[in-house]
């Protein structure tokens, strides 16, 4: 744990940070999973219609029902991501923390309370993941640029890596675990097990050595703070690119949302199923996460990264064209593999190449994109799979995004050409 990418691990106030943010990830992703299900259930059997072009279009109501969770969800990210990028800039970050965490903790118990007490419905669903959705944007950029804090620049790429690494298996265990639980107990209680998990972050932020040179220092978000956020992410022609491919392939390649309609009517399998099918890109995802944390650093990161983002697209397309159970999962775990090879590449490029009185509204900025682009995919996807079919929505997104990888090598080729 002395060298290589478990570097970071040896710093304390890293290594309480990376606890906290395990457990509370598997809380986390059991909530996504069972929100997707719950408005799946309730929304099952609805339908709209709707005029596109002159002709009425008769739209299945769980397809629409599940892309709104994105439309949801991204909302708050426009707004609140810049503010918290702000916040992070300006004020003690221990603090944005916490304060977004417990946020965060009072809209899943509340969530659990409504839901065991017969009191769900689409639009209580809706509201609490706006309010979570909020939290996360305003938490989330102090939380990301307090890292480079707690460890040295040369072990940044470990810290990152790592970070990447509990997400991935996170990924795994909250939706099996969530499989497991809504097959046999109310799902309201899955949101409760939720909300007991932030308690791992709050108290690993407070039992932390570190002090921001910010503490005490007044919260304040200024306009012309966050504009300068801003121009300074597009005046960067790299951070710019990265974030464009990061918005795009997401945006396209979103099937995640769409599972429960994968599972329950092109795969013909159950809650338990749809647990596991969950946890196939998270799987993918930490058998990338282990590979590039035993090596040394990828060669030709640029490169790399326009090819990960190009595999991610053919995976999804050949995803949504298969009707076996087994060569999905396959498929799905070929997303998360490429997902996070690119995503680690990303993180280290963009947080490298930012000064830390920058690091905040850069993350704030690129929340938008990075969040923005799949949330609002599920809203696409939705729409798309409700008009046409959930396996036209899912194939002809994974086709956009290789060309838009393709488009993106040409467009930019200092990213082509980049090596850290």
């Amino acid at each position: 744990m002395s060298s290589g990418r478990w570097a970071s691990l040896r710093h304390r106030d890293f290594r309480l940070l990376w606890l906290g943010l395990f457990v509370s990830f598997i809380g986390a992703q059991m909530q996504v999973t069972a929100v997707n299900w719950q408005v799946f259930q309730l929304a099952r059997g609805a339908s709209s219609v709707v005029t596109l072009f002159g002709h009425d279009v008769r739209l299945g109501g769980e397809a629409l029902s599940l892309g709104l969770i994105g439309l949801a969800r991204v909302l708050p990210i426009f707004v609140f991501a810049l503010i918290g990028g702000a916040l992070a800039d300006s004020t003690d970050r221990r603090a944005v923390m916490l304060v977004s965490q417990l946020a965060a903790l009072a809209s899943a118990a509340l969530l659990a309370a409504l839901t065991l007490a017969g009191q769900a419905s689409l639009v209580m669903i809706y509201t609490l993941t706006v309010i979570n959705s909020a939290a996360s944007a305003l938490g989330n950029p102090a939380r990301q640029a307090l890292v480079p804090n707690l460890v040295p620049r040369d072990e940044f790429a470990s810290a990152v890596s790592l970070n990447s690494l509990i997400m991935q298996i996170a990924q795994i265990g909250g939706p099996a675990l969530c499989g497991l639980l809504i097959g046999t107990v109310d799902i309201g209680w899955v949101y409760a097990v939720n909300a007991a998990t932030f308690l791992g972050t709050v108290l690993a932020v407070l039992l932390m050595r570190y002090r921001d040179p910010r503490r005490g220092t007044p919260p304040k978000v200024e306009w012309a703070a966050i504009v300068d956020g801003v121009r300074f992410v597009f005046r960067e022609r790299l951070l710019r690119s990265t974030m464009l491919l990061d918005f795009w392939a997401t945006f396209f390649s979103s099937a995640r949302t769409m599972l429960p309609i994968v599972a329950a009517e092109l795969l013909k399998t159950d809650a338990a199923g749809y647990g596991l099918l969950s946890t196939a890109q998270a799987a993918g995802s930490l058998v990338a996460g282990l590979w590039m944390s035993f090596r040394a650093d990828i060669r030709r990161q640029g490169a790399v990264l326009l090819a990960s983002v190009a595999a991610y697209g053919a995976a999804t397309a050949l995803f949504g064209a298969t009707t076996s159970f087994a060569f999905s999962y396959l498929l799905f775990a070929a997303t998360g593999a490429a997902d996070t090879v690119s995503t680690v590449i990303r993180n280290v490029i963009r947080q490298m190449a930012t000064p830390d009185d920058m690091r905040g509204r850069m993350t704030g900025v690129n929340m938008i994109f990075f969040q923005g682009g799949p949330q609002l995919g599920e809203l696409e996807a939705g729409l798309v799979g409700a008009a046409f079919g959930v396996p036209f929505a899912i194939v002809s997104g994974g086709v956009a995004t290789v060309l838009i990888a393709a488009w993106m090598a040409w467009r930019y080729p200092d990213l082509r050409r980049y090596e850290r």
